[in-house]
């Protein structure tokens, strides 16, 4: 049987206090119905559908590479009437699967396990018993222990009120059952909705049995409505990625301190520090070392490389056995070769630092070149862009560049070429050569210093 899943994403989340549309707010980096859409890409649907409404011309922004089919609910007239307007757009013969936008952490091993059972005979509900239920709709069951309504928690009496097991709203159903039972629904309710809950009590009726299926944790099935359940969520879902990456294997120095905002993948005897950031594809080779506070995105860091603490990480590729930092900032394009330094306060950008190359504080090296066992002093910038276009520095293998230059680009530093302290460099310079260029020292001896009138 095909599959179509149904996303609801038309909600306002007024509680958020913010424009962006709930949806789109971020966990883990990624706005929520991100995280609903590469999960339901994981069951091979035939189609996946998302119901706009707020914000909608924003969520066909975000979503427009995501492979999906849009319906529109101009009014907000609750979750059947939503689901009903991605009916008619194209929706197959299959079973149907309808997720939410707002529930980000739903697993695909709960979503296969809830679609098992789904023919023209039977339907499927996920269901979560709560300790404190208040809030959610709860199941009811006949004497026999067969689910046959939901009740929301505006129209429960007190009796039900007590009942712990709660609807999730996630459901699957046959498109067939789906499009026989929704114009039986009715707006008849505390809220003047048309619930999709009260399909179970029209299955229910027809003789249709619904089937309970319960997710293997209560994280997944949460839904965000304020910043602090958006809060709980994140810390959550970090605490299992902190999990995973300890059972492979990584030592992280306080699990509860870390962020991996996209992928991170590591090596064997992997150190992370307190409070580090992971951003989009990361790599960290086996033996690596990252100290406190770093932020490291889309970067692969090679084996038996330290880093220091509060080091930003940007679109580098660092090889291998290299020390970074502290403080340092390496920009998109910046290449290290095995045994490379960039130390304290250096920033770099666009750059190539050769085998055993050192800039060990206090610079900025753009759109360079460094050949092997290069010294760049304390203070030497690359003068790369000229208000208009950016240009290279090369500067050859076993140069020494003194304190405090700058080497005006375009501009080459021959092999073993060694530039003086101080200098303003705007000229080739050829191989083991001396360069200096820096204005004259004058000394005047007994040069009297200027006195301040003490009548002003």
């Amino acid at each position: 049987m095909t599959l179509d899943v149904v996303i609801l994403a038309a909600g306002q989340g007024t509680r958020m206090r913010s424009s962006l549309p709930k949806v789109l707010h971020r966990l883990a980096g990624k706005p929520m119905v991100r995280h609903v859409l590469d999960t339901a890409r994981g069951l091979e649907a035939e189609g996946i559908h998302v119901v706009i409404g707020h914000g909608a011309d924003h969520l066909r922004e975000v979503l427009a590479d995501a492979e999906v089919r849009f319906a529109v609910q101009s009014e907000q007239k609750g979750t059947g009437h939503a689901v009903a307007q991605a009916m008619v757009d194209g929706v197959g013969k299959g079973k149907v699967l309808v997720l939410y936008g707002d529930v980000p952490l739903i697993r695909r091993d709960t979503l296969v396990s809830l679609l098992e059972g789904v023919d023209e005979r039977h339907m499927a509900l996920l269901t979560v018993t709560l300790d404190e239920p208040t809030g959610y709709g709860r199941l009811l069951r006949n004497a026999a222990g067969e689910a046959v309504a939901i009740v929301e928690q505006k129209d429960a009496s007190q009796a039900e009120l007590a009942i712990r097991e709660c609807n999730t709203g996630i459901m699957a159903m046959t498109a067939t059952q789906l499009r026989r039972w929704l114009p039986q629904l009715s707006a008849d309710n505390a809220q003047g909705e048309y619930y999709l809950t009260d399909v179970i009590a029209v299955a229910a009726a027809e003789g249709v049995k619904i089937a309970t299926v319960h997710p293997a944790m209560t994280m997944e099935v949460e839904g965000v409505n304020n910043r602090a359940q958006m809060a709980r969520l994140e810390r959550a879902h970090q605490r299992e990625i902190a999990e995973r990456l300890m059972v492979e294997g990584v030592a992280l120095l306080d699990p509860d301190r870390l962020d991996v905002r996209g992928s991170l993948s590591c090596g064997h005897d992997v150190e992370i520090d307190v409070g580090c950031v992971f951003e989009g594809e990361v790599e960290l080779g086996e033996g690596v070392r990252i100290g406190p506070h770093c932020v490291i995105r889309d970067s692969h860091i090679g084996a038996g490389t330290v880093v220091e603490a509060h080091s930003v990480i940007d679109g580098a590729v660092v090889a291998g056995l290299n020390r970074i930092g502290p403080f340092a900032r390496l920009r998109p394009g910046s290449r290290l070769a095995v045994g490379a330094k960039v130390g304290n306060f250096v920033e770099t950008k666009n750059v190539e630092v050769g085998e055993g190359s050192k800039i060990n504080h206090l610079s900025y090296v753009g759109d360079a070149r460094l050949g092997r066992d290069v010294n760049v002093g304390a203070g030497t910038i690359t003068c790369n862009y000229d208000g208009a276009n950016k240009h290279r520095t090369e500067i050859g293998d076993d140069a020494f560049i003194g304190s405090n230059t700058a080497l005006v680009a375009p501009v080459s530093i021959g092999e073993g070429a060694t530039i003086g302290a101080g200098s303003t460099i705007s000229k080739d310079v050829a191989d083991y050569a001396l360069a200096v260029a820096r204005g004259r020292q004058v000394s005047r001896p007994d040069w009297p210093r200027p006195i301040k009138d003490k009548h002003h």
